[in-house]
C-alpha cells in the first residue's frame, strides 16, 4: 500500500474527468451502525470531489446530501415488523430473495446481504452501463462475483471481519442453546468469505483490519488496498461555549454486543464511584430488557448513574462529546475506532482501548490501556477525571491528530485515485511514514 499526505495540507489529486459511481449498501441508515455513516460521508465527499454518484441500499434507508441519488432496493425489512412470520404475502412467493428472507429471519439467521445482493445483480444487469466502477460496503453478497463477471468493476470494502463479532458473542454465549443461534445468525459468514477471496478489489479501513482480513478470510494481501475513513471536521468540532459536565463519562455503543466492551466500562466506573460519588455515564445507544447490560447495571448498583439515549441527530452527538468530561472506547475489537475520532474530533479527552484498530486512530492524543481490563481503564479514567490541565490538554491533541491525519476530502481523494488505476488511467503515489495516501493522477440473476 502506498501512502502519503495529511488532511491539513489538503488531497493534491489531479483528476482528469469526473467519474460516475455507485456505491452499495445492504441497509444504511447511519443509526444502524458506522457502515451507514460511511456510506453517508463517503458519498458527500466523493461529490463535492466533483464526481457523479448513486447509492443503491435497502431498508432502513440512508440520509444522504442532497446532491447524491438514492436508489431503494427494498427487501422485507423484517427486523422492524411486529409479527415477522405473518409479513409473507402471496406475491413474495414469486420472488426467491424475498422469500428466503422470510425463511431465514424465522429460523434465526440473517439473508438481508445475500438478497440485498441477488436484487442489486437484476438492478445493475439493466443500468450498470450507467456507471464506471461499483463500490459496496460489505455485503460481500455473492451478487458482486456476477456484477464484476460481467465486466463492470468491482470494490468491497471489508470495514472489519464480522469473524471477529461471531468469536467474542461465542465467547459470551450462556449456553450451547445460544451458541447455536449465534452461528446461525452468522451463517452469512461463509458466504462473505467465498466472495472475498474472489474479488479483484477491496478496500480496508485500518493496518489491523488489513492484517485480520488476510488471517480471518485468507484473502491474499495483493488484493487489499488501505484507505483510513475520515471524520467530519465540520460537524464534529470543540465549541468553547459549551460547558463540560463535571464527572461525567460519555461512550456509544450498543447495549449487548459483547464486541463494544460496555461491561468492561460498568465495571471500572462501578470501582470509580468510591472515589467519585457523583460520576455519571451517558452511554449513546440502546439499553434492551432483560438484557445482559441490564442486569449488570442492577448487579452493580449502577441504574441511576448511567443515562441511555437513542436516534439522537448528529447535532445533539456532538452536544454530548462537547459536554462529556472525558469519552471512554473500551471496544474488545474496531476495525476502525469511528466514535473515538469522532470525539477527539470535538476535542473531548478520549480513554481507549487497544482493541483492534482504536490505537491506529488515538495515537499519542489519548489514552490507551488494554482492553477487556476494567481496573487499567479506571485508573484512566480517574486520571482524566482528577485532572483539568490534562483534560484541556488531551482535548487540543485530540483534535490537532484528526484535522492533520483524518478527513473526508482526502479519503475521497484517495479512494477515487484507487477507482482510476483499477479502470486503467495513469496513478502516480507517493510515500512517506504518515501511512495515509495523497495521489497525483494524470491522463486519462434474477430476484
Amino acid at each position: 500500500m502506498t501512502a502519503l499526505g495529511n488532511c491539513a495540507d489538503g488531497p493534491m489529486a489531479s483528476e482528469t474527468r469526473p467519474l460516475k459511481i455507485c456505491l452499495l449498501g445492504y441497509r444504511s441508515h447511519p443509526h444502524s451502525g458506522g457502515q451507514g455513516i460511511y456510506l453517508r460521508y463517503l458519498s458527500k465527499a466523493l461529490v463535492d470531489a466533483g464526481h457523479s454518484v448513486d447509492v443503491i441500499s435497502g431498508q432502513p434507508y440512508p440520509e444522504l446530501d442532497e446532491r447524491v441519488s438514492l436508489i431503494k432496493m427494498p427487501g422485507l425489512n423484517l427486523y422492524e415488523v411486529e409479527k415477522p412470520s405473518r409479513a409473507l404475502r402471496p406475491k413474495h412467493l414469486l420472488s426467491w430473495a424475498d422469500f428466503f428472507e422470510w425463511l431465514s429471519k424465522l429460523t434465526g439467521g440473517f439473508a438481508e446481504p445475500y438478497t440485498f445482493g441477488r436484487r442489486v445483480r437484476k438492478y445493475l444487469r439493466q443500468h450498470g452501463h450507467q456507471y464506471d466502477i461499483v463500490h459496496d460496503n460489505q455485503s460481500l453478497c455473492y451478487g458482486l462475483l456476477d456484477i464484476e463477471r460481467s465486466g463492470l468493476p468491482v470494490v468491497a470494502t471489508i470495514h472489519h471481519p464480522i469473524t471477529r463479532d461471531r468469536q467474542l458473542a461465542l465467547d459470551a454465549a450462556p449456553d450451547w442453546r445460544f451458541r447455536l443461534l449465534v452461528r446461525r445468525w452468522h451463517n452469512f459468514l461463509n458466504m462473505q468469505i467465498k466472495v472475498s477471496r474472489k474479488l479483484r478489489h477491496i478496500v480496508t479501513v485500518s493496518r489491523q483490519s488489513e492484517r485480520d482480513i488476510i488471517e480471518q478470510f485468507g484473502v491474499a494481501p495483493e488484493q487489499i488496498h488501505l484507505i483510513y475513513n475520515g471524520i467530519d471536521t465540520e460537524i464534529f468540532s470543540p465549541d468553547n461555549k459549551v460547558d463540560r459536565q463535571p464527572l461525567r463519562i460519555m461512550t456509544t455503543s450498543s447495549a449487548d454486543q459483547p464486541l463494544k466492551g460496555l461491561g468492561v466500562l460498568l465495571q471500572a466506573m462501578a470501582g470509580l464511584r468510591e472515589r467519585f460519588p457523583e460520576l455519571e455515564l451517558l452511554v449513546v445507544g440502546r439499553l434492551r430488557k432483560g438484557g445482559a447490560t441490564e442486569k449488570l447495571l442492577q448487579k452493580l448498583k449502577l441504574q441511576d448513574a448511567v443515562q441511555f439515549v437513542s436516534g439522537i441527530s448528529n447535532e445533539e452527538l456532538v452536544n454530548h462529546y462537547r459536554s462529556a468530561t472525558v469519552v471512554a472506547c473500551p471496544s474488545l475489537y474496531e476495525g476502525f475506532g469511528l466514535p473515538a475520532g469522532e470525539a477527539m474530533a470535538c476535542g473531548a479527552p478520549v480513554v481507549s482501548s487497544d482493541g483492534g484498530a482504536l490505537p491506529e486512530v488515538v495515537g499519542d492524543a489519548g489514552i490507551v490501556v488494554p482492553a477487556g481490563d476494567s481496573n487499567a481503564l479506571a485508573e484512566a479514567l480517574g486520571r482524566v477525571l482528577a485532572d483539568k490541565s490534562l483534560q484541556a490538554d488531551m482535548g487540543a491533541q485530540g483534535r490537532a491528530r484528526i484535522e492533520n491525519k483524518f478527513c473526508w476530502s482526502l479519503a475521497a481523494s484517495n479512494l477515487v485515485a484507487y477507482y482510476r488505476e483499477i479502470l486503467g488511467e495513469s496513478v502516480v503515489q507517493q510515500q512517506n511514514e504518515t501511512g495515509l495516501v495523497d495521489t497525483d493522477v494524470s491522463g486519462a440473476e434474477a430476484a
